[in-house]
């Protein structure tokens, strides 16, 4: 059949099917591709040695047909000589590809984890991606050393897990790069950490963590603070705390909200549920700040550790984090059982690990409560410089 102008017009795609192909009897290997959604386009199919290619060569266009006709014959006849129009086109817009900047890439990257990272990474993937690296936003994405990644890591300085973490974030970015086309290699590999990679082991002692407590002012980074030497819960989990997940004196996280993915129930003892009461109303789902979830982490430390040097105390450098450790460290030396510690915490790594956690769907939420509220007495007793209520925890 010759194709003649409007002869996609009366093409009908049959029923079930996503498309039709009709070759033009008047141009070998020329013909046109209709859908069923009405789209048409006009192709040519030629042979490269043993390979079989199919070309699209433009929209269906009324008027265009002499042209898309000639076009077919000269792409027939390239391939004869061994020229590769489709290679050629696919080749090119790899080029073109590889030459956009890091900088227009990363809000493509951003929106795309958006979803997928918890509320807090995400926060701090999009600062390093946009401020630390903002450097090399105007680099061609193939055109990013690791000459240059290293004078920006080494522009930390003394701050060296930041450094790795800026790293972290750019090596993921390129991963995705990478995978997406835009690029061939992660010049990011071979990089190395640039902090010690020792576990953490700092534990406050009580004197220290009443000392931290006493300095914690009346706002919301103070507040968060109390929370988490009163639970031993993660920055983030108190920090990101919203209304709704407050109920009937209990915290109760999603399993989006937790960094091993599952959802965990806090008991709030008595002094934990006094600290959110005094809580002023704010406009917004979360509790602390209202609109967002709390993120000035540095400042808030900065102001804290002040306050620590001048009331005097004197101590070793310790990170909010290390309140965590303090929190169950402190529990074990209250006779608390490590089981309980881990259900406390929503840790899976040590008794509830491996097949003795397939088996053990025990929430412990009995034990969980006596545990805090045994540990808030302690802390309070400390802190106001009486005698605890300690029982040992045989649970």
């Amino acid at each position: 059949m010759k194709l003649y102008e409007g002869f996609s017009d009366n093409l009908r795609v049959p029923a079930g099917k996503k498309d039709v192909l009709v070759f033009d009897d008047g141009q070998p290997g020329f013909g046109i591709r209709k859908f069923a959604d009405g789209r048409a386009h006009y192709f040519v199919k030629y042979a490269i040695g043993n390979k079989q290619r199919r070309f699209k060569i433009g929209e269906v266009v009324r008027g265009n047909l002499k042209d898309m006709r000639l076009r077919a014959a000269e792409i027939r006849a390239d391939a004869r000589r061994g020229i590769d129009v489709a290679a050629q086109k696919e080749r090119a817009a790899r080029e073109a590809a590889q030459t956009v900047t890091l900088g227009e890439l990363v809000p493509i990257y951003l929106a795309k984890r958006q979803g997928e990272l918890r509320a807090s990474s995400y926060s701090e993937v999009e600062r390093y991606l946009r401020r630390t690296w903002q450097p090399l936003h105007d680099t061609a994405i193939k055109d990013v050393t690791r000459q240059a990644i290293v004078r920006i890591i080494d522009g930390f300085g003394h701050k060296k897990v930041s450094a790795d973490r800026a790293r972290v974030a750019l090596s993921t970015f390129f991963a995705w790069a990478v995978e997406a086309g835009h690029c061939e290699n992660n010049p990011t590999m071979h990089i190395k950490a640039r902090a010690d990679k020792k576990p953490r082991e700092r534990v406050l002692s009580e004197p220290e963590l009443v000392e931290v407590w006493n300095a914690c002012e009346d706002d919301d980074f103070g507040a968060i603070i109390k929370l988490l030497i009163l639970t031993g819960q993660r920055r983030e989990e108190i920090g990101g705390l919203r209304f709704e997940e407050v109920r009937d004196g209990v915290i109760v996280l999603p399993l989006s909200r937790t960094k091993n993915k599952r959802a965990h129930a806090i008991p709030l003892s008595a002094p934990a549920q006094a600290i959110l009461a005094r809580r002023p109303s704010q406009e917004g789902d979360f509790v602390f700040c209202g609109a967002q979830a709390f993120a000035s982490w540095s400042r808030g430390k900065s102001l804290l550790d002040a306050s620590v040097a001048a009331a005097g105390a004197r101590f070793a450098p310790w990170t909010v984090h290390d309140i965590r450790r303090s929190v169950a460290t402190g529990m074990a030396e209250l006779g608390i059982m490590p089981h309980i510690i881990e259900a406390v915490l929503n840790h899976v790594s040590g008794h509830k690990a491996g097949i003795a956690g397939v088996y053990n769907r025990a929430t412990y939420e009995r034990e969980k409560r006596a545990a805090l509220a045994t540990w808030a007495d302690h802390v309070l007793a400390a802190v106001e410089g009486r005698v605890g209520i300690v029982v040992a925890m045989r649970a």
